[in-house]
Parts: structure tokens; sequence; C-alpha cells
């Protein structure tokens, strides 16, 4: 579980259309120092702010640091490779996949967490790739924005993000250094490296803060990671603990779901001792295998009375929840093994009234206006053909799994 702090303000940023013109502001009053991470960055529309916002910031001598997954960005457009050269921006992509690609289960550990600090002043933490909300680069123009979330904060855990993204970052540039066939260059590289995080995080401090988000109050809230070392399970105990001592209302809203075991019965027990218990989820077929692994789970959650509602106005990507109205997490991390097993992942964690109850707000009018509650009866007789796919689909995962080393 992780330890919370009080002392911030937050600011929920409900999809791209305020999380993008919040991020490039932050951005544009950059003095010292930007560092982002996302899984995709693409280049069209809304995407293109923002790139245009981390060029300007070089350009007039922030620090800027800008990580992008392998998978979820193969490479960057040629003319934005030589705009980011040209400005300084010091860009790379993480555990590029090279020729066999996934094949090796090892590439299967991808960077999905969506992190963003300026100037040790303000953190950004989320769902939202850097992806305009109305274009998708395996289904095209969409009619509906995606329904995702993230969070603005201000306070004493933004210096818990600027830690884990300056951290990331050495580590990249170290084990890129060793690699070098020259061991003088290498020595050169590595002198270089830290010599660049004493002065960018390290030694210098941030500077006094000029602004602060706005809305939201002085929570309390804390950074929960999961990575490949320290921070393997962190994620899912912080939801196994907050839904174990839930006593009235759980929502959870979640893209791509499918809970281990431990988890499914934090659920299921939550509902059978009297906690009203409320799923939202992708409704909207986009892989294979999310859609159809996540289906055989149901069943099981739908006999202790957890209610399940699909969301096919859009692709729903958020990874939410609010519990009794005073807990809360915003993040990167769905509740399904590539998230909780493999991936790097950043999730904020709040226990605040109003941040909950606004979010909560959100939730419920998606499920009223935007959602299919899922009828027990007609999930159980479903035809056959789904039911045959729903079974490779969850086969498949558990394969996955198994050649990947984890148990599930």
């Amino acid at each position: 579980m992780s330890t919370l702090a009080g002392g911030h303000q937050l600011q929920l940023l409900e999809g791209g259309g305020e999380f993008f013109p919040a991020l490039t502001a932050a951005i544009d009053q950059a003095r010292r120092e930007v560092r982002l991470e996302t899984y995709i960055f693409d280049f069209e529309g809304a995407g293109t702010s923002v790139a245009m916002a981390l060029e300007r910031a070089a350009t007039r001598g922030v620090a800027v640091f800008l990580v992008m997954d392998g998978v979820g960005t193969p490479r960057l457009p040629a003319q934005w490779v030589e705009r980011f050269d040209q400005a300084g921006v010091k860009w790379r992509i993480f555990s590029p996949l090279g020729g066999l690609g996934l094949l090796i289960p090892s590439r299967w550990r991808r960077l999905h967490r969506k992190l963003c600090v300026v100037d040790g002043l303000q953190a950004f933490c989320g769902g939202i790739n850097v992806l305009d909300d109305l274009h998708d680069p395996n289904h095209g123009p969409l009619t509906a924005p995606r329904f995702d979330f993230a969070v603005c904060v201000s306070g004493p855990l933004v210096q818990d993000v600027h830690q884990a993204l300056a951290l990331f970052w050495t580590r990249m540039e170290v084990s890129r250094t060793v690699r070098q066939p020259d061991l003088q260059a290498a020595w050169q590289s590595l002198h270089e490296v830290v010599a660049t995080e004493w002065k960018t995080h390290w030694h210098e401090k941030p500077v006094p803060s000029r602004s602060t988000p706005n809305g939201g109050a002085r929570a309390r809230a804390g950074l929960v990671l999961r990575d490949n070392v320290r921070n393997r399970t962190r994620i899912e105990r912080s939801y196994r603990q907050a839904i174990g001592e839930a006593r009235h209302e759980i929502i959870i809203a979640n893209a791509y779901f499918l809970p281990g075991a431990k988890l499914r019965k934090a659920l299921i027990h939550a509902a059978k001792r009297g906690v009203r218990v409320r799923l939202l989820l992708q409704g909207r077929y986009e892989y294979f295998m999310q859609y159809h692994a996540a289906r055989p789970v149901y069943g099981a959650l739908l006999a202790a009375g957890v209610e399940i509602t699909e969301y096919a106005t859009s692709f729903l990507h958020a990874k939410v929840a609010v519990i009794d109205g005073r807990w809360a997490t915003v993040g990167s991390s769905n509740l399904d093994p590539l998230s909780l097993l493999l991936a790097r992942e950043a999730n904020v964690q709040v226990e605040d009234a109003a941040f909950a109850a606004a979010l909560h707000l959100k939730l419920e009018q998606a499920m009223e206006r935007d959602g299919h509650r899922v009828d027990p009866a007609e999930y159980a007789n479903r035809p056959w053909q789904m039911r045959i796919r729903d079974r490779v689909a969850f086969a498949l995962m558990r394969l996955a799994l198994f050649l990947s080393g984890n148990r599930y």
C-alpha cells in the first residue's frame, strides 16, 4: 500500500479535450525542465500541439526529456526527429522490438505509464496517451472521443514523480552507454549522463512555485508504481486493500479488465457482504484478446451481484476507481495481466471527498448516458460462437502468461 501525504492540490482532467491544453500550458511555462513518458506519441491532431510545446521549451533552453515505448511508438516521423534534434529535445524509444518483435517474451515488459513533471512543481498522471481523442492509428477517425482521465497534481508527490522519471532515464542511458564497443567512449558518455542528472535532478532545487492547478483541495495523495523490480504488486495490492475496506460502494472503470483470482475474489466478497459493486468496462470491439478474454470472468461476478455496464459510444480507455466516496485512483494500469504482471505503470491514489465526488459524477453520467447494462440471463445465453471465441482468447492469454514465466 502506498503512503499518502497531505497538502496536495488536484485537478481531474477528462479526455484529451481537458488534458492536452493543461499539459501544453504547463510545458509552455516551464523554466528549467520537462520530463514526459508515454506509451503512444502520435503526431496527428492534438499530438502535434504537445510536440510543438516540447520543441518550444527546448528551443528556449529548458531541458526536455521524452521517453516513448517501442510498441506504442515504434518510430518517430522523420520531420519530428529532425525538429526535436535541432531544438535539443532529448528523446528515447524504450525497448525497440527489433526483427523478432514480440516473439521474445522478455519484450512483453513495456513502458505503459503516462507521466509528466514540469520544473518539479506540477505532475500529470493518467491513462491518456499523446494521441488525439478523435483519431486512432488502428481504427481511423472516431465519431466520439475516448473516455479517459488524467490528474494534474501539485504537492509532495510531484517529487516522487520527478524521481521516478529521472531514475528511469538514467537507467536507460547507463544501459545504452555500457553497450558501446568503444570503452573510452562509453566511459565519457557515462560521465556525461551522471553530470547531466546531477545538474537537472540531484543538485539544482526546483524553482519557486509560480502557480498551482485550478480545482481540487488540500488532499491526501500518493504515487503508486508497478515495475519488475521493487514494485511488482503495489498497484494490485492497493486495489485489493481499498476493495477489502469498502463498506458502501465500489465503482471501477477499466479498459482491459481481466483481474486475477485474488482481485476477482475481493470484488465477489465485497458484493456478498452488501457493497454495491459496479464495473464500467469496454463494450466496443478493439482487439480480439482483450475483448474476448475478459468475458469468461463475467459469470462469477454477475452471479455474486456485481453490476457490469459496457461502454460502447467510443473506446473506453479509463483506468480509474472510486470507493465509498472518499478513495479514488487515476492512472495507466489496467486490471489485466499485461498491466499487473508485465508493464511499468503509474497510478495516483487519492483520499479526498471532493475529488472522489467529481470522478464519481463523471462515471455515473457515463454509465447512465453511454452504457449498456449486462443482463445475467443474456450473458448466460450468448451464442455458442461467442463463447468459443471467449474461451480461445482466455486460453491464449493463460498460455502467454505461462511463456512469460508468470502465474495469474
